[in-house]
């Protein structure tokens, strides 16, 4: 149910998650399980770690790229259960990159395009691989921008990237919303001024300490119904 007190009122830019949230992760989520000795749990905590030390690189003032950061870890969860890790493997960056759409993102994000919202891609991935992640989803043409935390060298949900998206996009905080299936990234957004939408993928939820995201959905056809742009 939609939190926001005249959701058809809403208008203005859309700031979009990519991984789970128009992602589909779940390749990518086998190949790291069967390296780990196919134990699937062993894939959850792999992309626990792999978030932890991404923030880790932000407040110690390191910079890594995620596709990177994802190998290291992935290093460091085989040494952890005793596994040692196939040699000549295909990169975990290439899985990412082939990574397919959910199947509501694509008539949910024409939808949103169609009633005039603008549309930004704001990734943890590299810029490289976001337009790679994109354009083999087939959605690059929906989004107006694509934008990495590459170029501010923070990653989300430090509050630094989310004033630099709306700063980047020329628009007042209150004309922009972030959309994530992770409670993390729409509490971060929604600390930094910004109005927020959860979409619930399965596994997901919002960490309860964190403010009430303003729309929660299940997905992105669900979103695309519940706001509309200002007439």
């Amino acid at each position: 149910m939609s939190n926001i007190s005249n959701p058809e009122s809403y208008s203005g830019t859309l700031f979009f998650d990519v991984n789970e949230t128009l992602l589909d992760t779940k390749e990518l989520n086998r190949v790291v399980a069967q390296r780990l000795g196919d134990r699937p749990e062993r894939a959850e905590a792999w992309f626990t770690s792999l978030l932890h030390h991404s923030l880790v690189e932000s407040v110690t003032g390191s910079w890594h790229s995620f596709g990177d950061i994802a190998e290291a870890v992935l290093e460091m969860t085989g040494s952890r259960y005793g596994v040692t890790l196939p040699k000549n493997a295909t990169p975990l960056a290439q899985i990412i990159a082939a990574m397919p759409a959910h199947p509501d993102v694509l008539t949910g994000l024409t939808a949103l395009q169609q009633q005039g919202f603008t549309l930004v891609a704001l990734t943890n991935s590299s810029s490289a691989l976001a337009e790679k992640q994109l354009g083999s989803a087939g959605l690059s043409s929906l989004f107006t921008r694509i934008l990495s935390v590459e170029q501010v060298q923070v990653y989300k949900p430090d509050l630094r990237v989310y004033q630099w998206a709306m700063k980047e996009m020329g628009k007042p905080v209150a004309e922009c919303m972030m959309i994530a299936a992770h409670g993390w990234d729409v509490g971060g957004a929604k600390r930094a001024g910004m109005k927020t939408a959860f979409v619930s993928r399965q596994g997901q939820a919002l960490y309860p300490l964190a403010p009430v995201p303003d729309l929660t959905a299940s997905d992105i056809g669900e979103l695309a119904a519940k706001i509309k742009p200002l007439c």
